[in-house]
């Protein structure tokens, strides 16, 4: 529940009634260890640049407020209070960061500020009224990739290599509870910091355990350090990554060695035909034409979309514009298109936006969909996270 402070609180900030404007906030790592996750916020950016020149929500203005947190959790807390006590954002929108959100769940609780898609994977976005995840639980992708590699490609020796923190943590939930399922004994299981930029332990562990796949749960850097690692050692696998690596900002990292890896995803293919994709196109052209149009892209992107879909949905119902009341409306979407992710649904007790994932695969310095979209493994998503 949300503290009576937060709920008092949540009247009416944000909001310009005169001018027709809502504030949104969100944190990102322009410095740090993953400075590249940028890439986010700029995509993010340049759907609000979009929408505001194309009419806004039905009339309505948004202004995207941004700030550096360098990927520090501590810092994205004390971000989103000067954004909050300082810019009156009405919500955040596709902050980037599953750790970083995470750290800022008591806070926003507490003033009950609407956490509108973050950029990460954690159970404990699912498990709070406040907090409404575009991306699915990190488990649920691990999960598909387990499937994938098991009944798809016959494989029975998996090994999972983990961020160790949250992100890493919440795929382990799911590889180990989709493995038992199954009946397989994991081949090997190692954690590694984000800040690794050199894996041979880890792959010395794995390539002494047989494995015949290596799942990887971490970040672009990561798996292309991991790859040539691997390559070095000569081990041969098939490789699994989650969805934002299957971006040319990794092939820039990587090279050829990523031509084979597998990576599941809640987002339609960046060649699809479909206008929100082809939105998402253009404008990165125009807005940020230095960036790599992606996969990664096309996550900010829809991320930002969501902010947008339930704020429409917020003035179609006519209510006051509360932050409570925005909540409300987002528990109102169901079967929903939201930038390049299709199908998305809330409802009260139940905030899986995203239920399939399909199978991308890097060949020859693109993405193919080599696996149509299919519901996540039923173990691991039978019930909301809690």
């Amino acid at each position: 529940m949300l503290s009576a402070a937060g709920t008092a609180s949540a009247q009416n900030i944000g909001i310009d009634e005169a001018n027709k404007t809502v504030t949104v906030g969100a944190f990102t790592p322009i410095t740090g260890p993953v400075p590249f996750y940028a890439i986010l916020t700029h995509a993010a950016d340049a759907f609000y640049r979009n929408l505001n020149e194309n009419g806004g929500i039905d009339g309505w203005t948004v202004n995207y407020v941004t700030n550096d947190d360098g990927y520090e959790p501590a810092r994205s807390v004390a971000v989103t209070r000067q954004m909050v006590e300082g810019d009156g954002i009405f919500a955040l929108s596709a902050a980037v960061g599953t750790a970083t959100n995470v750290a800022v769940i008591p806070y926003a609780k507490e003033v009950g500020l609407p956490m509108v898609s973050p950029i990460g994977g954690a159970s404990a976005f699912f498990a709070e009224p406040n907090i409404f995840p575009l991306l699915p639980d990190y488990g649920w992708s691990a999960a598909s990739n387990v499937d994938y590699a098991v009944n798809d490609l016959g494989l029975k020796k998996i090994a999972l290599l983990w961020e160790n923190d949250e992100l890493g943590r919440s795929a382990k939930r799911g590889f180990d509870t989709y493995m038992a399922e199954l009946g397989i004994e994991p081949a090997e299981s190692v954690s590694f910091d984000v800040k690794t930029t050199n894996f041979s332990p880890q792959i010395r562990r794995i390539a002494n355990s047989g494995a015949e796949a290596v799942i990887l749960f971490g970040s672009n850097a990561n798996l292309a350090a991991a790859l040539k690692a691997a390559d070095l050692q000569g081990l041969e696998a098939a490789w699994f990554a989650p969805f934002f690596a299957a971006d040319p900002s990794t092939f820039k990292l990587a090279g050829d060695l990523l031509n084979g890896v597998y990576f599941s995803s809640w987002l339609m293919p960046v060649s699809a035909d479909d206008p929100n994709v082809a939105a998402y196109r253009d404008s990165i052209a125009k807005y940020y034409p230095d960036d790599p149009v992606g996969v990664f892209g096309l996550n900010g992107w829809s991320n930002a979309a969501l902010f947008a879909v339930g704020f429409k949905a917020l003035l179609e119902s006519e209510k006051e514009l509360t932050r409570e009341n925005l909540l409300a409306a987002l528990e109102t979407l169901e079967n929903a298109s939201v930038g390049g992710a299709q199908g998305v649904s809330f409802k009260p007790g139940d905030h899986r936006g995203t239920r399939q994932e399909g199978v991308i695969q890097a060949k020859d310095g693109a993405f193919v969909l080599v696996k149509e979209f299919r519901p996540y493994p039923a173990v691991v998503f039978e019930a909301p996270a809690n």
